[in-house]
């Protein structure tokens, strides 16, 4: 072997070793220490299911850390991505949030004090098509019923900012729905309130309504994107382009769910340890095992990959921007 390759070989070895060394570092920054996991929404419901989940089995995987869920529900999930954001850099803070704050960014809503782009991102946990879920005592049974309703009816969203709001404002408004907004349905209020009759319907990820279907206690009457074929796709049933450039923008957001990130600027070898640990929490047999019966989808990603991901969605052609301003400012 000449000195030549002798050196490229050595070059190598040294590379791997430092870059095994910049990794360990980062893991062992956290023995010891509290990591708090933001769950930008209240207790119960789909993004704190899997913000649970997320933070006990990362804390399996950064030995010697101990994680504690927060959460911070409110505006929609500005109020807990903005706290992220605005967090210490050092790795001890992350969350997740929903990707309705992709719309946001998108038309500079007020109260956005981040930038998505700028985040340290960790991974996202699942890709989740959006629903509309009807009540069972409502005699609306398929997308026509709906549409030839003579009154509006009352469909449930969280806070104004949160995607389940912004799909309802811009889909209703769109395609000319006759719906009726009734805000600040966190968690699994919207479920109950339609159990207690006072809402109709709900427009939100199918992993959050599957269990509530299966129980009895609504259906599904369209879906968007998703491989399901029990629910008849929205893309197929709407003729406007416009409207079509619209159902095409929300099921763009429910190929990136479940989000978890920390605020910009962690130090390499942390976030390293962070995106690990999350990796191997994904693939952990357990997590899977209770994700399937709890019935919320893995379809993981992570890091950078989910950064290349929240740009491409960021990045909307200016008329498809102006739909969506034009949508959101329709009251």
């Amino acid at each position: 072997m000449n000195l030549f390759f002798k050196s490229l070989i050595g070059a190598a070895a040294m590379a791997g070793a430092a870059t095994g060394a910049h990794a360990q570092a980062g893991v062992d920054f956290f023995k010891g220490k509290t990591v708090t996991y933001i769950v930008a929404t209240a207790p119960g419901g789909g993004y704190d299911s899997y913000g649970r989940l997320v933070a006990e089995f990362m804390q399996r995987y950064l030995p010697g850390s101990t994680f504690v869920v927060r959460n911070m529900p409110g505006a929609g999930h500005l109020i807990g991505a903005n706290a992220i954001y605005a967090s210490k850099p050092d790795g001890l803070t992350i969350g997740t949030f929903n990707t309705g704050l992709i719309y946001n960014q998108i038309i500079g809503q007020d109260g956005v004090k981040f930038d998505l782009t700028k985040m340290s991102w960790v991974g996202k946990a699942a890709s989740d098509p959006r629903v509309f879920a009807i009540a069972t005592q409502s005699p609306i049974k398929t997308w026509k019923d709906l549409l030839d309703q003579k009154s509006p009816v009352n469909f449930a969203t969280a806070g104004v900012g949160s995607a389940s709001y912004v799909e309802t404002v811009m889909l209703t408004s769109a395609l000319k729905l006759p719906i009726k907004l009734q805000t600040g349905y966190n968690g699994t209020d919207d479920q109950l309130a339609m159990r207690r009759g006072e809402i109709v319907g709900s427009i939100a990820s199918r992993s959050s309504y599957d269990q509530f279907v299966k129980n009895g206690y609504g259906r599904y009457i369209v879906q968007i994107g998703g491989k399901d074929k029990d629910v008849p796709q929205l893309s197929d049933l709407v003729t406007d382009p416009k409207g079509k450039e619209l159902v095409a923008l929300i099921q763009s957001q429910g190929d990136i769910a479940r989000l978890t990130a920390g605020p910009p600027g962690i130090p390499a070898p942390q976030l390293e340890a962070l995106v690990g640990a999350y990796k191997k929490a994904m693939e952990d047999k357990e997590l899977q095992e209770r994700a399937e019966k709890l019935e919320r989808p893995v379809e993981p990603l992570y890091g950078d990959d989910v950064l290349k991901a929240v740009k491409a969605a960021l990045d909307q052609k200016p008329e498809t921007v102006t739909l969506l301003k034009d949508a959101l400012s329709k009251k």
